[in-house]
């Protein structure tokens, strides 16, 4: 009698897998994305040593040595006098890495365009840009970011933003809000990057950790070149959404321009 109960289980465990559907054995979980971003302000690709040269690929050498898949770029020129008219700074370094290139104006400039770009090796599905305001009674240039949506190898889209932002704490905490307003309610992996203007202990970046996790708590410093001694470069990640951070570098290349360029790895689980 028992040896029959068990040849009937055996039956229907059998009956139950083979009608399970194959799709199901089939499903493969997403696979974990790694990849390295940069963040970059170039000086529109003047080095401070070299009076007024242009030299877009000491720059591109740069980016070329750390092989990242993402970049953000500050202080990009676009067609302008002392850069070269017809010459867009973001296209020659895409050209020069083999990458693709969004970039974003902030203000006029000899001609031309002056402001943000961002570089990727990833399709671009999307591209945006958006000013950040500045109270008008300080006194400053207008400021911008950059931002792309990308499709990674794994098929998974992420937001990559670059900015630039003012020189007056007053402005800056003005911008980060407007930043918020923009992508606070984004539902998908996103890294901001860019030059900030501020030091870990100011209020704007303080403000942005409410809403972000940076590469590092204790980044070495970034600016001048030359003996640096002030940390205003950083890289962050939008918390909650599964980036995870490892091995930032600030990388001692004092030639191409006059910040020191910071690079770090993400895992997107």
């Amino acid at each position: 009698m028992k040896k029959g109960i068990s040849f009937l289980l055996l039956l229907l465990c059998c009956s139950v897998f083979l009608n399970v559907p194959a799709a199901v054995f089939d499903k493969k979980p997403i696979k974990k994305q790694q990849f390295k971003v940069m963040t970059y302000n170039i000086h529109h690709c003047n080095p401070p040593s070299a009076g007024d040269k242009i030299d877009v690929e000491a720059i591109a050498k740069v980016i070329n040595a750390e092989k990242p898949d993402f970049v953000a770029l500050q202080e990009v020129d676009s067609n302008t006098e002392r850069s070269g008219k017809g010459k867009n700074q973001a296209q020659q370094l895409a050209e020069l890495t083999g990458m693709k290139f969004y970039f974003s104006k902030a203000i006029d400039h000899q001609g031309g365009d002056y402001g943000v770009a961002v570089l990727t090796k990833f399709p671009i599905t999307d591209s945006v840009r958006y000013e950040l305001p500045i109270n008008p009674e300080l006194k400053e240039e207008n400021r911008t970011v950059a931002a792309v949506t990308v499709t990674l190898p794994n098929k998974e889209k992420m937001i990559f933003a670059s900015t630039h932002l003012g020189l007056k704490e007053p402005n800056r905490v003005l911008q980060a809000e407007t930043f918020m307003k923009h992508f606070g309610d984004n539902k998908l992996p996103m890294i901001l990057a860019g030059d900030f203007n501020a030091v870990p202990e100011s209020q704007v970046i303080a403000y942005f950790d409410k809403y972000f996790t940076r590469t590092c708590m204790e980044c070495k410093p970034t600016i001048p070149v030359e003996n640096p001694n002030k940390t205003i470069d950083f890289i962050m990640a939008m918390k909650g959404n599964r980036l995870k951070s490892s091995d930032t570098r600030v990388i001692d290349e004092k030639y191409a321009s006059d910040h020191l360029p910071v690079v770090a790895t993400f895992t997107l689980d």
